[in-house]
C-alpha cells in the first residue's frame, strides 16, 4: 500500500516557475515508477511525466518536453515535478501516482489528491 500527497502547486504567471512535491508512505515506494498526470475542467486526465524505480528513466508528455522536468529521490520517499515557463494551458489539478513506468492512466495503482497549478497570463 502507498499514500500519495502533493504540494506545491499555486498561482503563478505565465513564464514562471513552480516545483511540485509528492511524498509517499510505505516502504516499497522505491519499487514502483512514479508519474505525473494533470487535469483541467471538462478535460480527461492526461500524462505529463513518468520516472521509472530508479530514476534511470524518464518520460514526458509533447507539451511539456524541455520545460519540466520530473525527479526522484528514494531516500525521501519523494517525487519531484519542476515546471518552468509555464503557459495558461498548464493550468490544472496535478496528481502523482505509483505504479507502472507507463503514460497511460489505467498503468498505475495509487493516486494523490491532486494540487491545484494556475497560470495567469
Amino acid at each position: 500500500q502507498v499514500q500519495l500527497v502533493e504540494s506545491g502547486g499555486g498561482l503563478v504567471q505565465a513564464g514562471g516557475s513552480l516545483r511540485l512535491s509528492c511524498a509517499a508512505s510505505g516502504r516499497t515506494f522505491s519499487s514502483y515508477a512514479m508519474g505525473w498526470f494533470r487535469q483541467a475542467p471538462g478535460k480527461e486526465r492526461e500524462f505529463v511525466a513518468a520516472i521509472s524505480w530508479s530514476g534511470s528513466r524518464t518520460s514526458y508528455a509533447d507539451s511539456v518536453k524541455g520545460r519540466f522536468t520530473i525527479s526522484r529521490d528514494n531516500a525521501k520517499n519523494t517525487v519531484y515535478l519542476q515546471m518552468n515557463s509555464l503557459k495558461p494551458e498548464d493550468t490544472a489539478v496535478y496528481y502523482c501516482a505509483a505504479g507502472t513506468n507507463s503514460a497511460n492512466v489505467r498503468g498505475y495503482e495509487y493516486w494523490g489528491q491532486g494540487t491545484q497549478v494556475t497560470v495567469s497570463s
